[in-house]
């Protein structure tokens, strides 16, 4: 199934990018936009972003394990890596506990679910609010307008309702650690949740805030990209419109090598009502997906295979 979805988004880019007027010359400004420094400032940012990451995971495993910033940055890596091949990125969990002890691995899971929530809720909160931004200021409804009838209000209903939901399982993951236990079947799990229960309310902040300070990288990365590909919109207006973008990739169902194709897609739909640049807005998409997601997984596969080697000594 997932190979169709791909050749489907993909033929639909395909014939989105050859019927606009203007191909040839906006695929000269393209290519010498690789020259631009904000480009490569781009890629700095992605250390940043992984880095951050990193931080947040060490901080994470703390009640478990010590690990150092490089061995938590090599487990992120690693979980780049296996995320790829892996429906809405799970098997990032696998990757990410291939450096830790052994008898520590099942534990990392939970723990790892746990910053995984505190991600999803900076991304619905932040998503939820650009809604509302883009409800009230007049310049940029063009969004809401181009939806079907109530359709806009609904999502925004659902994305507020998701975003309560998920901030009442990231700070109050003890009560349910405490319903889980009561499941019969759920029961026999409850050993491996209980770490759970001993952050504290300053930790999971700090936790929440360094999630909150990757989302604000993704952010500028994608602007500066956009910027770089002559997509001529607003800071403002862009910042809003990415949050959603941001908030409908993380409720859509994708596997590694769909999900350039859909982010595409969805930066088409959602950036085309305030810039007709089709081929800068599709070459951002490109730019961060290699940026954020193929490079790190081609560096983390490396790690393990380094890793495997070692092992086999």
């Amino acid at each position: 199934m997932g190979p169709l979805i791909f050749i489907v988004l993909s033929w639909s880019l395909y014939n989105q990018i050859i019927r606009q007027p203007d191909l040839a010359a906006r695929w000269v400004g393209i290519k010498g936009s690789f020259l631009n420094p904000a480009f490569w400032f781009t890629i700095i940012l992605m250390i940043l972003n992984w880095g951050i990451e990193a931080r947040k995971w060490q901080l994470q495993l703390r009640p478990l394990e010590e690990v150092s910033f490089s061995k938590a940055f090599k487990s992120i890596l690693a979980g780049c890596s296996i995320t790829m091949i892996t429906p809405y990125r799970v098997g990032e969990y696998g990757g990410r506990i291939l450096f830790l002890k052994e008898e520590n691995r099942i534990d990392a899971i939970p723990i790892n679910i746990l910053g995984s929530i505190s991600q999803l809720f900076v991304t619905l909160l932040m998503g939820s609010s650009g809604l509302v931004l883009l409800l009230l200021y007049g310049d940029d409804q063009q969004l809401f307008k181009s939806l079907p009838g109530y359709s806009g209000s609904v999502f925004l209903a659902l994305s507020i309702a998701a975003s309560f939901i998920s901030s009442l399982l990231y700070f109050r993951s003890g009560v349910l650690v405490k319903l889980i236990s009561k499941i019969p079947y759920l029961k026999k799990f409850t050993e491996h949740l209980n770490l759970l229960k001993t952050f504290s309310r300053k930790q999971l902040l700090r936790i929440f805030f360094l999630s909150f300070l990757r989302y604000m990288v993704f952010i500028l990365q994608y602007v500066l990209l956009l910027k770089v590909m002559q997509v001529d919109i607003s800071f403002f207006t862009c910042f809003r419109l990415l949050t959603v973008f941001y908030l409908i990739m993380a409720m859509a169902p994708t596997i590694g090598f769909t999900e350039l194709p859909l982010r595409a897609l969805l930066g088409v739909q959602v950036l085309q009502l305030y810039s007709d640049n089709l081929l800068g807005i599709q070459a951002a998409s490109l730019g961060i997906w290699i940026i954020n997601l193929v490079i790190p997984a081609i560096a983390g596969s490396l790690l393990i295979f380094g890793l495997k080697i070692l092992k086999e000594k």
